[in-house]
C-alpha cells in the first residue's frame, strides 16, 4: 500500500488533472447526466439518517471480534483482534461514498446487487435502503463481523439482503453461477490485484449493457493501480468512472468507442 505522504501526492494529481465536478465541457450525455443528477444531488434522503446513525452507534461499540482477514488487510489496524469501533472507523466507507453509492442504484434502479465485503454492514445498508425490492447478496469473509452485520441488519429492518459467508476465493464463482445476471457490484474486499482482477472476470460473466461494477481504493497500492488499469483496458468496459477512492465501469453500448474520465468528486 502507498504510504500517506504517496497518497497525497497522487490525490493532488488527480485534483489537478481531473475534470471539474459540475459537468462543464463533458460531451457525453450520459456521463453529464451521471455528474448533474448523481454527484451533485444534493438531496438529503431520510435514509441517510438511519443509516448514519447505525454508523454512530458501530462508532461508540467498543466489543472486541476476532477477525479472519483474507484481504491485503486494514492501512491502520492489522491485529486479528479488532474493536468493532475501530472496524467502523477504519474499514466503513465515508458517508459522502456510502450516500453516492445509494445514489446511483436509486438513480440506475438495478435488479440484482452484489457486495464484496459487507464489513460491519453500514454500506450494505445504503445499498439495501436505495433498492428496498431488490436482491442484494452481500459477502463477507470473515464470521464474527457477519454475525454483527446481521444484527445491524435486523435492527434497522432491512428485509432485501442476503449475507454470505466465507472467503470469496471459495464462495463468489457459486454466487455468480446462480445469478441470472449482475446489475451493479460494489467490490471492497481484497484489495490485490490478481484477486481483484480473477473477481472482475468472474462478475463480467454475468454484466450486461446497464450492469455497474465499482471498485474500492482503486489508487490505495500499485497493485490496485494495476488491477485498475486492467479493467478500465477490457473491451468490455466502455466507459470508466476515477472518483479516486472508487473507480466506476459501464458497459453501455452507446459508447462508440471506450472512454474514460477523472472527475472531481
Amino acid at each position: 500500500m502507498y504510504s500517506p505522504l504517496q497518497l497525497a501526492v497522487k490525490y493532488l494529481h488527480y485534483w489537478i488533472t481531473s475534470s471539474n465536478g459540475k459537468g462543464h465541457g463533458m460531451h457525453s450525455p450520459f456521463v453529464f447526466e451521471f455528474i448533474a443528477k448523481i454527484l451533485n444531488d444534493k438531496t438529503v434522503y431520510p435514509e441517510y439518517e438511519k443509516v448514519e446513525a447505525l454508523r454512530d452507534r458501530l462508532l461508540n461499540d467498543n466489543r472486541v471480534l476476532e477477525v479472519e482477514d483474507f484481504g491485503a488487510g486494514s492501512v491502520i489496524d492489522k491485529k486479528n483482534k479488532r474493536s468493532i469501533s475501530s472496524i467502523a472507523k477504519n474499514a466503513a466507507k465515508p458517508k459522502k461514498f456510502g450516500q453516492l453509492l445509494f445514489r446511483m442504484i436509486k438513480h440506475y434502479q438495478p435488479v440484482t446487487i452484489l457486495e464484496l465485503g459487507t464489513s460491519l454492514g453500514i454500506t450494505t445498508s445504503y445499498l439495501s435502503l436505495a433498492k428496498p425490492d431488490g436482491r442484494l447478496i452481500t459477502m463477507e469473509g470473515s464470521t464474527e463481523i457477519a454475525d454483527v452485520a446481521k444484527q445491524n441488519f435486523k435492527a434497522i429492518e432491512l428485509k432485501n439482503v442476503e449475507l454470505i459467508e466465507g472467503n470469496f476465493d471459495h464462495t463468489l464463482a457459486s454466487v455468480v453461477r446462480g445469478l441470472s445476471s449482475v446489475d451493479f457490484a460494489f467490490i471492497d474486499g481484497n484489495h490485490r490485484q490478481e484477486p481483484t482482477e480473477r473477481y472482475f472476470k468472474e462478475l463480467l460473466a454475468k454484466t450486461n449493457n446497464d450492469s455497474i461494477l465499482v471498485f474500492d481504493d482503486i489508487h490505495w497500492s500499485s497493485e490496485m493501480e494495476a488491477a485498475w488499469g486492467t479493467i478500465k483496458k477490457n473491451a468490455a468496459v466502455k466507459c470508466s468512472i476515477d472518483l479516486f477512492f472508487i473507480g466506476i465501469v459501464f458497459f453501455r453500448k452507446e459508447f462508440k468507442e471506450k472512454q474514460h474520465f477523472a472527475i472531481r468528486f
